[in-house]
């Protein structure tokens, strides 16, 4: 009930390019966002897609972060885990384009999940370096193995809880950061804090679900008020965060 309330908000404030006076903020919109194209790495992330959605593996899931909302169950479908766990059709072939567009060399993930996200990045630019991290072990071994019976060899995994293995990250910047799991006001905030020294000036970081719950709203807030922070574009169902400081501080939603 949250997110339909929270959406029908968004629709009355949101606008699309014509409200849009920063020119950065505008070609975004307009050759990125509402990017009408269709690439060829569109049909490989629908088999990918489809793949995954005629599996039979049954997963043990260890959930660290929030967990599913339809799925309580801690042996899940990875058919099922598709519509549930994992980055829309319309989710992945946007992160495609926004890796294409900032012409993204390197890429840090936090939820790797079944993949749609990192597999996206990587088909943009395949000479990019991707780091995914996962906090179940059997979801990110699975993944895993289906990156590498597609030859896909730009992906780093790492299994564990986010909070440990941030700190061992050894990449000093990274020109785009995916925060998709542990949907929490609390973690959110944590991860967003201990990965800012890990921006440059034309890093973007991307939060998903920024209306799963108020308190990730909340977070959303907390991230769009930070001094570090200049511009953000709201999707609804992603964050986008930017650093640049040449800009003026500015706020847009935006109708997908």
């Amino acid at each position: 009930m949250y997110q339909i309330i929270a959406y029908i908000k968004f629709l009355f404030k949101a606008t699309n390019q014509h409200g849009v006076h920063s020119p950065f903020v505008y070609q975004f919109v307009t050759k990125c966002l509402y990017d009408n194209k269709t690439y060829d790495a569109y049909k490989k992330l629908q088999h990918y897609r489809k793949a995954l959605k005629t599996s039979n593996v049954i997963l043990q899931i260890t959930d660290l972060g929030e967990g599913s909302k339809t799925l309580d169950s801690s042996f899940r479908k990875v058919s099922k885990m598709v519509n549930t766990s994992s980055s829309s059709k319309k989710e992945a072939k946007l992160l495609f384009r926004v890796a294409q567009y900032f012409k993204l060399n390197s890429v840090l993930e936090l939820g790797t999940s079944l993949g749609m996200g990192a597999f996206a990045f990587a088909f943009a630019n395949k000479d990019s370096k991707i780091l995914t991290i996962e906090g179940c072990k059997n979801t990110s071994d699975f993944t895993k193995s289906q990156f590498q019976n597609r030859s896909i060899n730009n992906i780093s995994f790492k299994v564990g809880a986010f909070t440990s293995e941030i700190k061992k990250i050894e990449e000093t910047e990274f020109d785009c950061i995916y925060f998709d799991g542990h949907h929490n006001k609390e973690a959110t905030i944590q991860y967003f804090e201990a990965l800012l020294p890990k921006a440059h000036n034309d890093s973007v970081f991307i939060f998903d679900d920024i209306y799963w719950s108020k308190g990730m709203t909340e977070a959303w807030e907390y991230i769009k008020s930070h001094n570090a922070v200049i511009v953000t574009v709201d999707c609804f169902y992603l964050g986008f965060v930017f650093f640049r400081k040449e800009q003026a501080k500015e706020h847009f939603r935006i109708r997908l």
